[in-house]
């Protein structure tokens, strides 16, 4: 069974991935658990209100301890540590993750989409590939991995918006809103000037779909019993963004999420599918 501590952190901080997860054989579930344990409660740390600098710099500290070969006692670094070293994890990807997180603290705001790009390399990409290692996937795989990571990064964006705004970040490069007309994404900015916020957002909507379309071609790659929670998530991402591009305003009044029933349902369709090659 998976430890019930990072079953814990998993499940409070991301409702799609964990349902969507405990569909993977317990062997990979173990290893996808630690993985989360470790970049959810980071996550947390600089999304929390306020942000917790301190604590954030500690996990560090102590990540950094583990990889010399200190057992910390703090489950989600030991195993995650554990993990790294079993699976061979590329160390700069673990780096990477830790300096997007980094840029969090400082509510950083980016001129160009290239900006957003670096970001989200070690925010989202990077989690595609450790995921391609976890489900021991060929090289050849890892592109499309990095994709869905990204793909799946600029729907939380476009979801965020209102609470990224409320903590002063935005991942919308300064360039979107000089093409648009629109000073911000404050909620006072869009609703001036709506037929220019609901062109932005859809325009973000269809670049999340066209990442998501190529990342999807890696399919080919992951054996089907393994494939089951991966497209389940990718199909509830499509279903988020495609809630916000029908009323881009809804991110206003909520953080648009698929419900725990239709999470499952989903995983009941992709358990039937046969279309998908070994």
């Amino acid at each position: 069974m998976t430890n019930n501590a990072l079953n814990s952190i998993f499940k409070k901080g991301s409702t799609t991935y964990f349902y969507s997860s405990v569909f993977f054989p317990e062997k990979i579930k173990r290893d996808v658990f630690s993985l989360y344990g470790f970049v959810r409660t980071a996550d947390d740390l600089v999304d929390s209100v306020p942000q917790q600098h301190n604590a954030f710099r500690e996990l560090v500290q102590n990540y950094g301890r583990a990889k010399d070969g200190e057992r910390t006692g703090i489950i989600y670094i030991d195993s995650f540590v554990d993990l790294e070293k079993r699976l061979g994890f590329d160390p700069e990807w673990t780096y990477s993750f830790l300096r997007s997180m980094e840029m969090d603290l400082s509510g950083k705001e980016y001129k160009t989409a290239s900006d957003v790009d670096e970001y989200m390399y070690g925010s989202a990409e990077v989690i595609g590939l450790f995921m391609a290692k976890i489900l021991r996937l060929p090289l050849d795989s890892y592109k499309y991995a990095r994709l869905l990571g990204k793909a799946m990064q600029y729907t939380n964006f476009i979801r965020d918006v209102n609470e990224d705004w409320g903590m002063r970040r935005t991942y919308f490069p300064k360039e979107d809103f000089e093409e648009s007309g629109l000073p911000s994404l404050s909620r006072k900015d869009a609703e001036s000037n709506p037929g220019a916020f609901r062109a932005l957002i859809r325009k973000k909507i269809r670049q999340f779909r066209e990442l998501q379309s190529e990342a999807e071609k890696g399919f080919k790659y992951i054996p089907r019993r393994l494939l089951i929670p991966i497209r389940t998530a990718s199909e509830m991402y499509k279903w988020t963004a495609s809630q916000i591009y029908r009323d881009p305003f809804i991110v206003y009044s909520r953080k648009v999420k698929p419900s725990i029933p239709r999470i499952m349902l989903e995983a009941g369709r992709n358990a039937l599918f046969t279309g998908v090659p070994r």
